[in-house]
């Protein structure tokens, strides 16, 4: 029999290479799946992997959706990094998507270009208002956040259909659930002409840089990751738990409510009921895949949005379910999950055990 046991001292070359070895994983697995389906496996590699980079505007819809994924990883990682789970990012970003689609509706044609900023700031401060209902209650009652912050994802997606179902669904929109498009002067400026990218690509990347300066250059950051590893210490420190767990959810929240604001102030430019889109949950493999680092972060957002063009591609293209963006999701996962664990333990023979005893 097999056992699993605990590496004295795992290696840190392998804690880094991992993801790179299950992204091996999953490419191996994802040819046996093509084949399996009867579709060629080069093929179907190239539609994930090339056809998202192979030209300007190709790289510009992969800006687009590594936008949101990043900026939501960034701010579960630190909750992550402070032993929180946050887990429901998806509602945070859907109510952001909603303050922010308010702000747009109310802002006429001749609003000053201000209008932008009050945008992604209503967003902002949507997503953090959602997430300091987890907070609150974790804080006050010691309710578990997982299933409390999961749970307000289903409550944020009913409160958009009520919204784009009844009053703000545009009259002159043939009936369909939507708000009417909004103004012009409320957009997202793009980042270039030619492309739907926008500058919240921009600032996603700068968003990791100041994390990464928050995260290991503030006595702050340091106080959450204290307090993630050892709590123990933390307290023994003098570090606070309470102003630990509202920071890390703030931060959280506030990044998924602006990653809502950029997409539906940017390349949707209206509220409708496919505003959730997954983001937020794809974000929390971004997060480990990326090593809960900002860099990594960035490079790991830029791979799932790869999947997530390549299951579009594979739908239109090869005649497969989009669905096949999950399936490679969780192959990646899972595959991660499996590295991880044998970079932490090894494996062992039950008669080789008691040999050694």
């Amino acid at each position: 029999m097999l056992r699993l046991e605990l590496r004295p001292a795992p290696s840190r070359v392998w804690a880094w290479a991992s993801p790179l070895l299950a992204l091996a994983i999953t490419v191996v697995l994802g040819v046996v799946l093509f084949a399996v389906m009867g579709k060629d496996p080069v093929r179907g590699l190239q539609i994930f992997f090339w056809e998202p980079i192979k030209s300007a505007y190709a790289l510009g819809e992969l800006g687009i959706k590594a936008t949101p994924l990043l900026l939501i990883a960034l701010g579960l990682a630190v909750c992550f990094r402070s032993n929180i789970w946050n887990i429901g990012a998806e509602g945070q970003y859907i109510i952001g998507a909603i303050f922010a689609g308010g702000v747009a509706l109310t802002a006429g044609k001749d609003t000053g270009g201000w209008v932008v900023v009050a945008v992604l700031l209503a967003g902002v401060l949507g997503g953090m208002l959602w997430a300091g209902i987890t907070a609150f209650l974790r804080d006050r009652f010691n309710a578990g956040e997982i299933l409390v912050s999961l749970m307000l994802v289903y409550v944020a997606v009913q409160v958009l259909n009520f919204l784009v179902f009844g009053p703000w669904k545009d009259p002159a929109g043939y009936n369909f659930p939507q708000t009417r498009t909004f103004e012009a002067v409320t957009r997202i400026p793009r980042l270039m002409a030619g492309s739907r990218v926008t500058i919240g690509a921009v600032i996603a990347l700068v968003a990791a840089g100041l994390l990464w300066l928050y995260l290991f250059r503030t006595r702050s950051g340091f106080a959450l990751q204290v307090g993630g590893l050892a709590p123990a210490a933390a307290r023994y420190a003098g570090f606070s738990s309470r102003r630990a767990l509202w920071t890390a959810f703030l931060i959280s929240g506030g990044a998924a409510g602006l990653a809502g604001a950029l997409e539906v102030a940017g390349p949707v430019g209206q509220l409708t009921p496919y505003i959730p889109a997954g983001y937020g949950f794809a974000a929390i493999i971004v997060a480990f895949v990326g090593r809960l680092h900002p860099l990594g972060m960035v490079l790991a957002a830029i791979l799932m949005s790869m999947f997530y063009i390549g299951g579009e591609l594979a739908q239109s293209r090869l005649g497969l379910p989009k669905s096949l963006t999950d399936v490679f999701q969780g192959l990646l996962l899972f595959s991660l999950m499996a590295c991880d664990t044998l970079v932490n333990y090894r494996l062992r023979g039950a008669a080789a055990r008691q040999g050694a005893r």
